[in-house]
């Protein structure tokens, strides 16, 4: 079993920045490749962002290229999306999500799934 919980949610100005962590336990972190996932008012949760095992690589859906960075550190069993230029569609619960597969872009392959936390874009 793995336990995954999200931080560093909050509000935040268009054009801002925010870090968002999820800390995990559990069964081994590094082993796992992790994504984030949002899902905002009223639409369906979505894929934000992946990286593999070892962080060499990493995926991002077309909206936040350029804009949000994922990334890792195995020894603190920790994800992390740095998401920068914020604008109000980003606006959204974000949710971090864990899966033993090599590729991780659908809902349907993740095997787990942290609370979430909320991001709210606005002036």
């Amino acid at each position: 079993q793995v336990q995954l919980v999200e931080s560093g949610g909050g509000l935040v100005q268009p054009g801002g920045s925010l870090r968002l962590s999820c800390a995990g336990s559990g069964r081994t972190f590094g082993s796992l490749t992790m994504a984030w996932f949002r899902q905002a008012p009223g639409k369906e949760r979505e894929f934000v962002a992946a990286i593999s095992w070892l962080g060499g690589s990493t995926y991002y859906a077309d909206s936040m290229k350029g804009r949000f960075t994922i990334s890792r550190d195995n020894s603190k069993n920790t994800l992390y999306l740095q998401m920068n230029s914020l604008k109000p569609e980003d606006t959204a619960v974000y949710y971090c999500a864990a899966s033993g597969r090599r590729v991780v872009t659908a809902i349907n392959v993740v095997d787990y799934w942290g609370k979430g936390t909320l991001v709210t874009v606005s002036s």
